[in-house]
This record gives C-alpha cells, sequence and structure tokens, in this order.
C-alpha cells in the first residue's frame, strides 16, 4: 500500500537498486541514485519553508532534474505542477498565477525568458535552477537557489505528513476553449492509475518504456509513474522528427511506446528497421487512431501488441482494447481498465440501452479532485451516481464525450458534445468522417469541423494535409461514392499544416475560429 507517489520508487529501489531508472541520453540514474536524489531535493525543498500542499511548478524539458523535481515535491508533502516546456511565457505566468505557485523549478534561459510575465505571479517567491544562477532576472524579483548537489551521506527528508486522498498534483488541460483547467489529482488517483495501466499492459522490471509525450499531459506522466511502478527503465524524449522516434527505440530496444493519433498517422509511413523490432507493445490515446494507420503499423510491427484506448485528465484512463479484440472489433476502444467502471448513461442518469448512443461516465478510483480553484466547472462534470440514501453519494466524472456499447458490452466512440457536427437535422462524427477520407490515398491528416450555415444549421469542412497529388474534385468524387448525402462536405481546404495543442492533439477549436472568421468576415 502506497500513501504518496514517491513511494514507488523507495519500493523499486529495494529491488532494483542497481537498475537504470531513467534515461535522458545524456545522463542515467539507477533507482538507488533516483531514490537519493529525491531525499536531497526534498531536503532543499523543504528547507525554504513551504507549507503541506503548497504548489511548485516544473517548466523543463524532459530530463532527469524534472523526474527527480516531480517525486521530491511528493516525498516532501507539496503538490507538483508539471508545466509544457512548449508554452510560452504568458501561458506559463497565467497556470503559475491560476494555482498561486510558489516555487518554480527551471533553468536559467527559461527564467532569463519568462522574467517579465513571471512578475505578475504574486505568489512566486523562490526559483530553483538546474544549472546556474542569474543577475539578469529585471524586473522578477524572487529568491534563487541552486539544484542541490548530491551528499556521500544517504537520509531521509522530514517532511508533511501525507495519506493517499491528499492533492499531489495539478495537470492543466489543453484549454482548446477558453483558458486552461487545472484537474487535481491525489495520490491515490496517481498510483491506482500506474497500477491498473501496468496490470494490463503487463508491464515488468524487463520493460524499456520510451517517453516521448509531455509530462504535463497525463498520458505522457503515466509512462514515467507505471514504469517506476514496476522497476522498469524509463527513456526520456523530446524528440523534434518522427524519424528520431524510431532510432531512439532502435538505440535503446524500446519495449513500450506510447503516442496520439497524429504522432502515430507520421509514423506509420516510416520505415522501421530491424533493430526497431524490439517492441513489445504500443498503445494509443488522446483520439481515434485510423484503422489505415492501424494496418500500416500493424505490418511494419509485426511482434508488437496494439493496445488501443480510450482516457480523459479527469479521470487518467477510461478503457482499453485487449489486443486479441483488435482484428474484430478495430474500431472499439474495448472495456473498463482495471479496478474502474464505465457507464453509458442518458441525461436522466439512466443506463442506455445496447447500441444506444450516451454519455461516457467513469466511477472509481481514478476519478480525480476536480478543477482547482473552479468549483462551478468542476460541479458541471463531477456528478453523484448511484443510489446513495443511505450513505454518502459517490461522485462521477461524466466525460461529455458520446459512446455506444454493443451487446458483449464493448465500446465505440462516436464524439465529442462540443465537436458534433448537426448539419441538416443529422448529428455527424468527425472521427466518422475522418476515418473515411483517411481511405482516400493522398490524405495524410484529415479533420472535419462544422461551420456556421444558414441553410444547413452547420456546414462540414474537410481540411487535408496531402502527401500525393491530390484535388478537391478528387474529395468530392470520393465523398459522394463513399458518404451519405448528409453528410458530404461544403468546404474542402488543404493545408499543409494542422495546428496543435501543447499535448500534440489537433486544435479543432482555432480550426473552427479561423476558418469562421475567413468565411464569414
Amino acid at each position: 500500500m502506497y500513501c504518496q507517489l514517491d513511494a514507488i520508487v523507495t519500493a523499486s529501489q529495494q529491488k532494483f537498486a542497481d537498475k537504470v531508472a531513467i534515461d535522458d541520453n545524456k545522463r542515467q540514474l539507477t533507482y538507488s541514485e533516483l531514490e537519493h536524489a529525491i531525499n536531497e531535493l526534498a531536503q532543499t525543498l523543504l528547507s525554504m519553508g513551504l507549507a503541506k500542499g503548497e504548489r511548485i511548478a516544473v517548466y523543463l524539458p524532459k530530463q532527469v532534474e524534472t523526474i527527480i523535481s516531480i517525486l521530491a515535491a511528493s516525498r516532501a508533502g507539496l503538490v507538483f505542477v508539471p508545466v509544457n516546456p512548449v508554452l510560452k511565457p504568458a501561458q506559463v505566468a497565467y497556470i503559475l498565477r491560476d494555482c498561486n505557485v510558489r516555487l518554480l523549478i527551471t533553468s536559467q534561459q527559461r527564467a532569463k525568458l519568462s522574467a517579465e510575465a513571471l512578475q505578475q505571479c504574486s505568489d512566486l517567491e523562490h526559483l530553483l535552477l538546474v544549472d546556474e544562477l542569474t543577475d539578469n532576472l529585471h524586473p522578477l524579483s524572487v529568491k534563487q537557489h541552486r539544484w542541490p548537489e548530491l551528499s556521500p551521506q544517504q537520509f531521509t527528508a522530514p517532511a508533511h505528513s501525507v495519506i493517499d486522498q491528499d492533492l499531489a498534483a495539478i495537470l492543466y488541460t489543453s484549454g482548446s476553449t477558453g483558458q486552461p483547467k487545472g484537474v487535481c489529482l491525489s495520490h491515490r488517483n496517481l498510483i491506482a492509475g500506474a497500477q491498473s495501466v501496468s496490470q494490463y499492459l503487463h508491464n515488468s522490471s524487463e520493460d524499456k518504456i520510451l517517453a516521448v509525450l509531455p509530462l504535463s499531459f497525463d498520458y505522457g506522466l503515466s509512462q514515467i509513474t507505471t514504469g517506476l511502478l514496476v522497476g522498469a527503465t524509463v527513456v526520456l524524449m523530446e524528440y523534434l522528427l518522427p524519424r528520431d522516434v524510431i532510432r531512439q527505440v532502435a538505440k535503446h530496444q524500446i519495449t513500450g511506446l506510447a503516442a496520439v493519433p497524429p504522432l502515430w498517422i507520421q509514423l506509420a509511413k516510416l520505415e522501421w528497421p530491424d533493430e526497431a523490432h524490439c517492441l513489445r507493445y504500443f498503445t494509443n490515446s488522446g483520439g481515434v487512431m485510423p484503422q489505415a494507420t492501424l494496418q500500416q503499423l500493424r505490418a511494419q510491427l509485426p511482434d508488437a501488441e496494439p493496445y488501443l484506448m480510450y482516457g480523459l485528465t479527469e479521470a487518467f484512463r477510461s478503457t482499453y482494447l485487449e489486443p486479441a479484440l483488435v482484428d474484430s472489433h478495430p474500431d472499439s476502444i474495448g472495456k473498463a481498465i482495471p479496478n474502474a467502471q464505465v457507464l453509458v448513461l442518458r441525461p436522466d442518469g439512466t443506463e442506455c440501452d445496447v447500441d444506444e448512443p450516451g454519455e461516457l461516465v467513469h466511477r472509481g478510483v481514478h476519478v480525480s479532485l476536480g478543477y482547482w480553484n473552479a468549483p462551478e466547472k468542476t460541479a458541471e462534470r463531477f456528478k453523484p451516481i448511484g443510489e446513495t440514501a443511505n450513505y454518502l453519494p459517490e461522485l462521477a466524472v461524466w466525460s461529455g464525450d458520446t459512446v455506444r456499447r454493443d451487446k458483449d458490452g464493448l465500446l465505440y466512440f462516436i464524439g465529442r458534445k462540443d465537436d458534433m457536427i448537426k448539419c441538416s437535422g443529422y448529428r455527424i462524427s468527425p472521427a466518422e468522417l475522418e476515418e473515411s477520407l483517411y481511405q482516400l490515398d493522398g490524405v495524410a491528416e484529415v479533420v472535419a469541423i462544422g461551420l456556421a450555415d444558414e441553410e444547413l444549421g452547420q456546414a462540414i469542412m474537410l481540411l487535408i494535409k496531402t502527401d500525393k497529388a491530390l484535388t478537391e474534385r478528387d474529395v468530392k468524387r470520393y465523398c459522394q461514392q463513399q458518404l451519405p448525402n448528409y453528410m458530404q462536405p461544403k468546404y474542402i481546404q488543404f493545408v499543409e499544416q494542422l495546428p496543435r495543442n501543447p499535448n500534440g492533439k489537433i486544435d479543432r477549436q482555432q480550426l473552427q475560429t479561423d476558418f469562421a472568421v475567413k468565411l464569414y468576415h
């Protein structure tokens, strides 16, 4: 039984002391060295007089200091806030202000570039730099601290008393509508998530996991927590090109790789050399993987088992499809992960019939503590469930996603409420449209959005990135052949790139805003 997140390292260190825990391609730490570094930094944090539960932000790329910082915050009884390293100073400052961050862990260069924006963060009192202190932080006035050097003496830092229900982390969602929201996660949430995922992925100390996704993204953070829980080696990577991912897989003989659909689409089109056939499994979440992409990956990596998953930050991970079912149900998101219940409910809270569309509702130990400093938004998504006349009500998270359940209990994603297109009285799933378009030769990436239309209610626009010569006429002919009349696009736009949010997902809201302005103004 673990009471706090960092305890998973202590437990693994007792079994795998000399095994490499973290490798960022510049530096390696064994489990023993990682445990030692966590204790050193936790003592440094406590020496600043930070009270239990105060927030510390980590604004760094994926490197060993990032992992140490997250776990040391846990050990000291503090709350870590991982900030995506691609965010600009104004975005960073918003997050720090929103959750009243007292300490920022970053590099000298990032501190200098952010100094003016961070001046707006009235609660920020401490700056811990992982490299060198600097005199050039005008107009920011904070107390600077050096990254602690490892002492030869091993010790356990005294810390605030923590139980597993205490707040451990705040992860900020991408904020596709309005400002990002901070999702509050307990130690219990994070540990239970790692336990469930490692159970169905059959993770062990023999695994080498490549962490490509941002650690500010729950799916990315999961690669760290799952790996450390089982004593695996986690390789940290800041990738520039998809081909670099394949090189890292081959170099480190990676056994587990997670990515989101836009990255898988690119990876599927590249050649995987024999040296990269070491993968035992690959996973997808953050959107539906096109079947054509899945088929390409399976052809390239015949020995790797595919795990198609669905998750939301508010409940970490909800469902997964067993590899044995991928051939027979390739468009399913599977069943609930271990120790979770996933329901398909009508707006009145009653359960949907077989194949009846409804909202995916997740209950269980993975349900987060709500949104930071946003009680109204929390009340919209986290609602009581079940018959609780004789005991305290339980809160479940209502995902906002529409799914259906078949007669075998398998779930199928239909679309997000916010993304659904209503055209000529029909509710149309963008995912369904996109899935069809991926079958057209020449379509590298495609997004379907709905734009306000006086006659149709919403008109369908397709935004397409091509990898072969393709014309608007080609697309229209294909749609006329493959799609019903109410799914025919009114607008087709070819683009060189599709905008992505910091987690790598395509930013649909940005596309809708941009093209609505172009069409109607």
